[in-house]
């Protein structure tokens, strides 16, 4: 048995990979445990898999929570630097509070999310073995012709391109100022040589990603221990049923902007006006962003069903269109049922994932600004076209193996040392 620790950012698009491949690894007869704020416990779904709460000591009960982090103001160059700052507090607070947190539980390696660097410092300074995997888009930086997730830049090779890849690189560098100082400041307490980003701070033993070479863009100079598996996810032998009446005669659209961007009441009130435009049956998923007034509305305004939580991958089976801000797990989720996609992005590597949903014809990628006309021609386009490439993609992720190569990755590069003990004695 292996006693794995699981160290990532405090978000659901996160942790529920996270999650899935910790439920194949404790099948297989290893301990998993996530490490971060108290607050954090309430994203885990499964009782098999132990939380550690570290750092309560830092923010007084009823205070602000550090794990809180990544709020909704993403949309200007300041709001994102400030968001990076508050990455960097909890950066920070687990680089102190980790060491002595894996000692006492005898975590003997570490599985850490590419966008949390603590996990691979303090994996680092104690002599563990470690794992990095990408969550999100990648964080590698292996090759000067691949934008980074972060801008919505398509794939081209030529000067100009290249350029503006390097300014932007330049200026994202600068908001990410505040998290670069803490890594630098962190890794040399830890006795580590300095690092300043997140990309030198992956692992030199795996690197495995969610996303399959038919999506991304190119990149011939990844480490040969980069490993694309496609989607981190259980899937369930339950048959579910729709539990909404739809009239097959209309389009099925369905629209959701996840967990933190599910209070954006305008850009539900245009995709709703798109789909009345189009008479096409919208249901809404806000994630418990609106309230039931702001439901209400949105049902005035043309959505056929407004609800808080439900089945998506089961209405992506259902579903001609899929609307959304473009989280790589709900965009591959729509790659597997072969749902095209329209990706108004917002935040984070949500442009990077527009960008890789039109480059590899999965869907469209349109502006969150688009106004109602805009948009139901959008989806008027994805409802009238053929999407070949969608068959592809799903063919390619379902033959990558997924949560369970994932698991056998991990396995092979961090044997269990019980075993290698009894084949030793022999």
């Amino acid at each position: 048995m292996i006693r794995f620790a699981i160290i990532a950012p405090p978000l659901p698009s996160h942790f529920q990979p996270l999650e899935h491949l910790a439920m194949e690894l404790i099948e297989r007869g290893h301990s998993v445990t996530f490490f971060h704020r108290s607050d954090a416990r309430s994203l885990l779904r499964f009782d098999r898999i132990k939380f550690h709460a570290v750092g309560h000591k830092r923010v007084p009960a009823g205070k602000h929570s550090e794990s809180q982090v990544f709020a909704p103001y993403f949309d200007t160059l300041l709001g994102r630097r400030r968001n990076y700052a508050d990455m960097a507090q909890v950066t920070q607070m687990l680089c102190e509070e980790l060491p002595a947190a894996l000692r006492e539980d005898r975590i003997d390696a570490l599985l850490c999310d590419q966008m949390e660097a603590a996990g691979g410092l303090v994996a680092e300074s104690l002599g563990l073995p470690f794992v990095s995997i990408a969550c999100s888009l990648p964080v590698n930086r292996e090759d000067a012709t691949v934008p980074l997730a972060v801008f919505p830049y398509s794939y081209e090779r030529g000067d100009d391109a290249l350029k503006r890849y390097a300014r932007a690189e330049r200026r994202h560098d600068w908001v990410m100022k505040p998290l670069r100082q803490v890594i630098a400041r962190q890794s040399a307490a830890l006795g580590l040589p300095v690092r300043e980003s997140l990309h030198q701070c992956l692992s030199p033993l795996a690197q495995i990603s969610q996303t399959v070479l038919e999506f991304d863009f190119p990149r011939p100079n990844l480490p040969p221990w980069f490993h694309e598996v496609g989607p981190l996810r259980r899937v369930s032998d339950e048959m579910n049923h729709l539990p909404y009446t739809l009239d097959n005669t209309r389009p099925f659209v369905f629209a959701t902007l996840g967990r933190q961007h599910g209070n954006r009441l305008g850009l539900f009130k245009r995709i709703a006006q798109a789909c009345k435009l189009l008479d096409a049956q919208l249901l809404v998923m806000h994630c418990g962003g609106l309230t039931h007034r702001q439901s209400d509305q949105l049902l005035r305004h043309g959505a056929t069903w407004v609800t808080d939580f439900a089945d998506q991958a089961m209405l992506l089976q259902y579903a001609d269109v899929l609307v959304t801000h473009g989280d790589l797990d709900i965009v591959l989720e729509a790659v597997v049922a072969e749902t095209p996609i329209l990706a108004l992005p917002i935040a984070a590597d949500q442009p990077g994932v527009a960008a890789r949903v039109a480059y590899s014809g999965s869907g469209v990628h349109a502006s969150k600004h688009s106004s109602s006309r805009e948009l139901a021609e959008h989806l008027r386009h994805l409802l009238e076209s053929q999407w070949p490439e969608l068959e592809t993609l799903a063919d390619a992720i379902h033959v990558m193996g997924g949560t369970e190569r994932a698991a056998d990755i991990v396995e092979a590069v961090i044997p269990d040392k019980s075993k290698l003990y009894l084949i030793s004695s022999r």
